[in-house]
């Protein structure tokens, strides 16, 4: 018994950590167990971490303060290109606390606390929190502004990830004092160098299994620059390829590694094999799905119905949240259908409004005539393309002020300022429209809406020429 519990002069017993140590590693699937530990083991994004760069500075370790490295910075790229990775490896420095938050599940109150706590270390203790915040589009308004007091007095080092462009889900004041740092998808030489490491290091396969140039091509296809999905299925690889060989006989000639045990190859029949089995535990992890809903909605915008009902029913079997099956429905009918068919969208509504109080298994029938209504409709991305234009305008400085005759004029005095005078109500003109000036002076003549030719939006189109001749020219 005083054996079994012996400690060492730090209270902690070796033998019992290196064991439990190494059942956790076997645990760990093979992504958390090859996360890089330095910025010298990351593979890909070598045009953020070059010498001197922002980030290698912040993931040096000394004080933000002292090297001039950003106190907040956004990571913005797809799945699987390292930003989970970087957050750890900047909290591995010297002097660091890492915390991580899940924009999904935490809320202002735990934003707080993570605050509060890293100023006490920061004060009492001299460590630096590194927050990395997982998902912060998901974040409202009100707790983003939570992260500002942190942000802004240096309480911690803010990593914040998000897969959507952080223009549009973070807000302005975090944003400015925010680095933003866009991630590229890995390259094939980087998703082979990667599954390669994967299979010598002893964190990974530790050499217990080999594999075949043309199983390994494939695996690096079926990465498609998604560095967990690679090591994902190479895992489930080397699972099916071991399975298979404690089947089998031992054989005399069986290959050998250098401590005399068996070596298992990995085939490009076990790598085909463990597609499904890879693809599977994606959807259920919610990897994946951002690569099946990107082909579902492609395949919506392509006007393919049987497509787009094969990755619908492929969402829902893996498990698959109907509700944003239902708001991707919702999108897809304003960005791609909108105008040549305005009830695609009062569809996809209805859908949305019925799987909530219906539920599954039924809801599929209804998600079923949404993805149909859409996906055969004429398409149209005019109000698209038209709101990001005007939001372009926006952004450039353009449409400053308001035309006089347009401003409110119920308040005291605003008539002294020649607020309203002029303004011609609309339904009293001939067919209820009235010639005047809407736009701000620079913007007059301004087309953002250019119709097309299909569906409804032809009608569209001619109503909205006399329309535009009767405003502009009367």
């Amino acid at each position: 018994m005083n054996d079994l519990f012996s400690l060492d002069a730090d209270g902690f017993d070796e033998s019992v950590s290196a064991g439990r140590s190494e059942r956790n590693r076997l645990r760990s699937p093979l992504p958390v167990r090859m996360r890089p530990r330095t910025v010298d083991e990351i593979v890909g994004q070598q045009h953020l971490l070059g010498a001197g760069s922002p980030l290698r500075t912040l993931a040096g370790g000394e004080p933000a303060a002292r090297t001039g490295a950003p106190t907040s910075v956004i990571l913005w790229g797809p799945p699987g290109t390292g930003k989970t990775t970087l957050a750890h490896v900047i909290a591995r420095g010297p002097g660091r606390k890492f915390v991580e938050l899940s924009a999904i599940t935490a809320g202002v109150k735990d934003v707080r606390r993570v605050m509060d706590e890293a100023l006490s270390n920061r004060d009492l203790h001299r460590i630096t929190t590194v927050l990395f915040l997982d998902e912060i589009h998901r974040f409202n308004k009100a707790q983003q502004d939570a992260l500002l007091p942190g942000v802004e007095n240096g309480w911690v080092v803010l990593i914040a990830a998000t897969t959507e462009n952080p223009s549009f889900s973070v807000v302005s004041p975090l944003l400015s004092r925010s680095l933003l740092q866009t991630l590229k998808p890995l390259t094939e030489n980087d998703i082979r160098s990667l599954l390669q490491r994967a299979v010598d290091d002893p964190r990974g396969l530790s050499g217990e299994v080999a594999i075949d140039d043309d199983a390994l091509d494939h695996l690096v296809r079926l990465a498609a620059g998604d560095a967990r999905r690679g090591l994902t299925a190479l895992e489930a690889a080397a699972g099916v390829a071991q399975s298979e060989e404690q089947s089998k006989e031992p054989e005399e000639d069986h290959p050998l590694d250098g401590d005399g045990r068996g070596v298992v190859r990995i085939t490009l029949e076990h790598a085909e094999k463990a597609v499904d089995v890879a693809a599977l535990r994606y959807d259920r992890a919610g990897d994946q799905h951002y690569d099946v809903v990107s082909a579902f909605i492609k395949s919506l915008r392509g006007s393919d119905v049987d497509a787009a009902l094969h990755y619908l029913a492929r969402m829902l079997e893996s498990g698959e949240d109907p509700r944003f099956v239902a708001r991707r429905l919702m999108i897809s009918a304003a960005e791609d259908v909108g105008m040549a068919d305005p009830t695609a969208l009062q569809t996809a509504v209805a859908a949305a409004q019925a799987v909530q109080l219906i539920g599954m298994p039924e809801g599929r029938i209804i998600l079923a005539e949404a993805v149909v209504h859409i996906a055969t409709s004429p398409k149209s991305n005019a109000a698209y393309n038209g709101i990001n234009r005007a939001i372009a305008d926006v952004r450039a400085g353009k449409g400053q002020g308001i035309p006089a005759h347009l401003r409110d004029a119920h308040y005291p005095g605003a008539s002294q300022l020649g607020h309203g005078k002029g303004y011609v109500y609309s339904h009293d003109e001939p067919h209820g429209i009235a010639a005047q000036q809407y736009a701000p002076d620079d913007l007059v003549g301004t087309d953002y809406y250019i119709p097309t030719d299909r569906g409804a939006e032809r009608a569209v189109a001619g109503r909205l020429e006399k329309l535009r001749a009767i405003i502009r020219n009367g």
